[in-house]
């Protein structure tokens, strides 16, 4: 699992274009769009240049161009008209696009440049928010059926979080404005999907309130020591793979016996949250379902 892959298999096209496979062979029969290896035992496999040819293609689709008259473009026309769209700053799901094929080239110029192009239209609130969040979604997506790589995720994911560290650090030259709480945020023992957390990092410091990052595997004792220095303190902890879903109300009980008190409360997120029994909480826990929503509360 962890070889870098660069041949791919027309479910892996699925799952990266968001093309059906039965329509990428119809596709393929019809107007020989595009022109798949075989094996031995005849399954189709592509190439990184099939899947960049194949996304145009399905950008051009989302615009109203029929594949019949895609398939009478050749490819460098399809580049051509690619841009075109791309360059009317019209194209909601190509940015999404480059940084998917920048995270399958470990192309980093390709993220740079997309990111600054975004950035010419779009405050980084903003583009963290329609790009970002729905391609961390997808990148979830695609890791869990094998479409790519650890090594895949960890490139594009650290490329995000370098985003997001520069942003936190131009907000945090102003000093804390309102000392009414503090935020202290933590991922549980064993995760380390962080880019969520660190966004909210941003978003609360943004906002002008004291925030004090813990990052990853923080035990639920050492946050207990923070309530020696602060008072009304939320603590904040993004679930994305951990606790396991059979641990996780313990794991949440135990939180609200080490934590909670002189008025604290705590605050959590995550995919993993759906498996909280939420009737089991106190009025001071508080599961929320989304980034935004969550940011709403802040």
């Amino acid at each position: 699992m962890n070889n870098i892959k660069n041949i791919f298999s027309i479910k892996d096209l699925e799952n990266l274009s968001g093309i059906k496979a039965h329509t990428i062979r119809i596709w393929e029969k019809r107007y020989n769009v595009l022109q798949p290896m075989r094996t031995d035992t005849n399954i189709r496999l592509y190439s990184l240049s099939s899947l960049q040819k194949l996304l145009n293609i399905t950008l051009l689709h989302d615009h109203g161009y029929k594949i019949s008259k895609i398939s009478t473009f050749t490819d460098e026309k399809i580049v051509e008209m690619t841009r075109q769209i791309v360059s009317n700053k019209n194209a909601k799901n190509h940015a999404v696009n480059a940084f998917k094929m920048a995270m399958m080239n470990f192309d980093q110029d390709l993220f740079s440049n997309t990111y600054n192009w975004l950035l010419e239209e779009k405050s980084f609130k903003e583009m963290f928010h329609q790009v970002f969040i729905p391609l961390m979604e997808e990148i979830g997506l695609l890791w869990q059926t094998d479409t790519i790589t650890p090594a895949h995720e960890h490139f594009i994911s650290c490329l995000i979080l370098k985003k997001i560290l520069i942003n936190i650090e131009q907000v945090e030259v102003n000093k804390p404005v309102n000392n009414s709480k503090v935020y202290v945020l933590s991922l549980p023992l064993n995760e380390i999907h962080g880019l969520g957390l660190m966004y909210l990092h941003y978003e609360i410091v943004s906002r002008g309130y004291r925030v004090v990052y813990l990052g990853e595997s923080m035990p639920i004792v050492n946050l207990k020591d923070l309530k020696k220095h602060y008072n009304s303190i939320i603590f904040l902890s993004y679930f994305t793979i951990q606790p396991e879903r059979d641990y996780i109300n313990d794991y949440v009980s135990n939180m609200v016996t080490e934590l909670l008190g002189d008025g604290s409360q705590i605050w959590l997120i995550g995919k993993m949250t759906q498996y909280i029994d939420q009737n089991l909480l106190p009025a001071d826990v508080k599961v929320f379902n989304s980034i935004p929503d969550l940011i709403e509360m802040v």
